[in-house]
């Protein structure tokens, strides 16, 4: 690329340029007097006099003394360190504003109404006319698919899906035995409704017990790549409205996440366990079997939980307790380190 815009337009589509006031008003932001025109959005390093930069960590405030951007997305309080030849685009929220800007400047594709002609359409599915059915796509008998769906190149829709409005379907992932709400994004590699881990144990070994429930997927959530979704054994596994679950997390049978709960890469959460609204899991974190996380509670990453979290909770280490705790051990830990050891 020859400009300082982040965005390769190879891979990015892009959108403009647009008055200062248009950016202003997308970002909630106060409205300068200015008339100027800001072709894109760019880092605070990198920014030059057409750009929209932001910044929402105070880390990066020597790098906001030195840009060049055009505009700036700041909160009040770093309106000061601003050069004078930036505008600022004054905003409590400013990474939210952020969000916003960015996707003005650089808009979700389209989708391209069409099914491929190296697709597998069962005669029975229900496709809608506004849906994009990509190459060598399996759908299959049952399936309803709702308006302005994409079902990306290689994935699977298997029998009896219902997928709702405006929902993506990432390359080679597959979707089973789910009903699936609208604006639903399922990123490429994703495994949804496959059976669970369920076995009974015999005197002659292992006897696979039939998972008969679903995956219901609420509004609004989004499933990171090579994440795998189990069916519920008999009741159904659920995911709730604007969740947010990384890459590489495994969800098993039964379980129910709440409202907006935020789950980190390589999470693994055992069959049955419930997450109330709000909670927050960091990466590598695992989760025993039959277990409730209060409501807005916090794990920390790699944390080994065993037993149930009360709302509000912040827990971190393995076997995982409250944050007051783990850190007052650690302390001890380090006293006792510091210490001479007797005959040495």
């Amino acid at each position: 690329m020859t400009d300082n815009c982040v965005g390769d337009p190879r891979f990015f589509q892009r959108s403009g340029p647009y008055k200062l006031a248009v950016v202003a008003d997308v970002a909630s932001a106060e409205t300068p007097e200015e008339d100027i025109w800001l072709k894109g959005v760019a880092p605070l390093q990198t920014a030059g006099p057409d750009d929209v930069s932001f910044l929402d960590n105070p880390r990066y405030a020597r790098a906001l003394e030195l840009t060049s951007a055009g505009a700036v997305i700041i909160h009040p309080r770093f309106r000061d360190r601003l050069p004078r030849s930036s505008i600022p685009l004054v905003t409590t929220t400013p990474y939210e504003a952020w969000a916003r800007v960015a996707a003005l400047f650089h808009p979700a594709p389209p989708v391209k109404p069409g099914i491929h002609r190296s697709a597998v359409i069962a005669n029975d599915a229900e496709i809608d006319a506004s849906c994009e059915i990509g190459a060598l796509c399996v759908i299959e008998a049952g399936v309803i698919l709702g308006p302005r769906c994409r079902v990306g190149p290689g994935a699977i829709i298997g029998s009896g899906t219902i997928i709702g409005s405006d929902c993506r379907i990432g390359t080679h992932a597959s979707v089973s035995h789910a009903l699936v709400g609208a604006r639903v994004y399922v990123y490429p590699g994703a495994r949804i409704g496959q059976e669970g881990y369920g076995f009974a144990a015999t005197t002659n070994g292992f006897l696979s017990v039939p998972q008969l429930g679903r995956v219901i997927i609420e509004d609004d959530v989004e499933i990171g790549a090579n994440t795998t979704i189990d069916r519920g054994s008999t009741r159904d596994t659920v995911i709730g409205v604007g969740s947010r679950l990384d890459n590489l997390v495994q969800i098993g049978h039964n379980v129910i996440l709440g409202r907006c709960c935020v789950i980190v890469a390589q999470v693994g959460i055992s069959g049955s366990t419930v997450l109330e609204d709000f909670v927050r899991v960091g990466g590598q974190a695992a989760m025993a079997g039959h277990l409730r996380i209060g409501t807005r509670a916090e794990i920390g990453a790699q944390a080994g939980v065993i037993s149930d979290v009360e709302s509000g909770a912040c827990i971190l280490g393995s076997p995982a307790q409250k944050k007051h705790e783990f850190f007052r051990q650690i302390a001890m830990l380090k006293k006792l380190a510091r210490r001479p050891i007797p005959g040495r």
